[in-house]
């Protein structure tokens, strides 16, 4: 695992979600003042899960509506049945940083 500079914390917004582009897009989100990161592609339908709606911890994906935990990556709604990876965080003075894989 790599530590990536991902974005500014002024660059996530409460309420809306924010995609780190590469080869697998990772969501990134701040719920309560914490960060967080998934996989951004739904597990349902390849849509991107930072152009979602943003309740509290719940992301729903805008295409089909399966709704996703932000903290865990866990499935809260069919029509996904599959989670979405997580990935740890961290904040470095106005960064964010995430682990990813190699």
């Amino acid at each position: 695992m790599t530590w990536t500079k991902a974005c500014a914390t002024s660059d996530l917004e409460e309420g809306e979600g924010y995609q780190l582009e590469r080869a697998r897009p990772i969501a990134l989100f701040t719920v309560d003042g914490e960060y967080f990161a998934i996989d951004d592609t739904c597990t349902h339908d390849e849509s991107s899960l930072a152009d979602g709606y943003v309740e509290g911890d719940v992301v729903e994906c805008a295409w089909h509506f399966a709704k996703f935990c932000i903290r865990t990556g866990e499935v809260l709604s069919l029509p996904a049945t599959c989670p979405v990876a997580t990935y740890a965080v961290k904040v470095e003075g106005d960064d964010v940083f995430v682990d990813l894989p190699d």
